[in-house]
């Protein structure tokens, strides 16, 4: 009993290293790169061009907090990971930080060892159908097959959904976003159900997207936003603040076209945040740029949004509930002073 005893402190203690990695931030610069795990391909979040540049909303969020690290957004290295390996990833020290449009669950957030640093985008799950299977709504889909990927909230939020009207579904499960809307063009489902998002970004990816329609119902709540590790109070602030100096700056009307010139800005706000006054960074442990170098290189929330999955993009989002809390969205920072 006491050899077991023995062993299994010994086993826990070892454990207690790989979870909490107290000193991330001091890892990151020794690197020399931040580490940042995304998805396999999601147009608008985290996808590869054809010369191999990762872009996206999660991606100008990795380059957000390079950014204020560094000085330098380009100093990330992208991690591609499924939904089945995004949480070990983190867990085990292979990546510093997710960014991978991950929903924020109690689940998630008290038995990983993991913490979700804040939201970056809200979504609500839909359903992307054939225009020739001639529904309107999702409440015609009794007895459909979907094609959902695997290791993600939509499977529960599905069941759920069926059950609480009477209705019955067959599910095919697939690794990646890229697998499932394949799946869906091969005829192996009549529906993909996933984040209404990722539905009008894999939208893009059928060869006659016109041939496709998103359904009007959403049946769930998808925060969604950056995870990292539990254990590492000082990493946590500045993934944290990183994304709330995005909000910021959006809200001060400050951009990384204009950011130079408002250094020079006598309001106390703008000049908190882009550390003309205060000591925000030292108490971070960065620079007192460190929000200056976000905007100028990142941009801010807004610019984000428009050119990745809003207006100025493919995937034409409507802003939504991701507009700032004074335009009647949810986007909120918390106050920099």
């Amino acid at each position: 009993m006491k050899v077991t005893k023995l062993a299994l402190l010994m086993g826990m203690t070892a454990l207690v290293p790989t979870l909490s990695h107290a000193d991330t931030l001091d890892d990151v610069m020794k690197k020399g790169v931040l580490n940042c795990g995304v998805s396999t391909g999601i147009p608008g979040f985290s996808a590869a061009d054809s010369k191999g540049v990762w872009k996206g909303l999660d991606v100008d969020y990795c380059r957000a907090v390079a950014s204020a690290v560094f000085g330098d957004a380009s100093k990330v290295k992208y991690f591609p990971l499924t939904a089945k390996e995004r949480f070990t990833a983190l867990q085990s020290g292979e990546i510093d930080l997710l960014s991978r449009a991950t929903t924020w669950t109690a689940t998630r957030d008290t038995s990983l060892g993991l913490t979700f640093a804040g939201v970056n985008y809200y979504d609500g799950q839909g359903f992307l159908v054939s225009t020739k299977l001639g529904v309107s709504s999702a409440k015609e889909l009794d007895g459909a097959t979907f094609c959902i990927q695997a290791g993600t909230t939509t499977e529960l939020n599905l069941t759920d959904y069926f059950k609480s009207n009477g209705m019955e579904y067959k599910a095919v499960t697939y690794d990646t976003s890229g697998q499932t809307i394949d799946g869906f063009k091969n005829g192996r489902c009549d529906a993909v159900t996933s984040d209404a998002s990722q539905l009008y970004g894999l939208k893009l990816k059928m060869d006659d997207p016109a041939s496709v329609v998103v359904l009007p119902e959403v049946i769930s709540k998808e925060p969604l936003g950056p995870v990292v590790r539990q254990g590492d109070e000082k990493w946590f602030k500045i993934a944290r603040w990183a994304l709330y100096a995005t909000l910021e700056a959006e809200e001060l009307g400050v951009s990384s076209s204009n950011v130079d010139a408002m250094l020079k800005s006598e309001n106390p706000g703008v000049k908190r945040l882009l550390g003309v006054t205060g000591q925000h960074g030292k108490d971070l442990g960065l620079k007192n740029d460190w929000a200056y170098q976000i905007v100028k290189q990142a941009g801010n929330y807004g610019e984000m949004f428009d050119k990745n999955v809003g207006k100025d993009s493919p995937v034409k989002i409507d802003r939504g509930l991701n507009k700032l809390w004074n335009q009647g969205g949810l986007m909120y920072s918390m106050p920099v002073r």
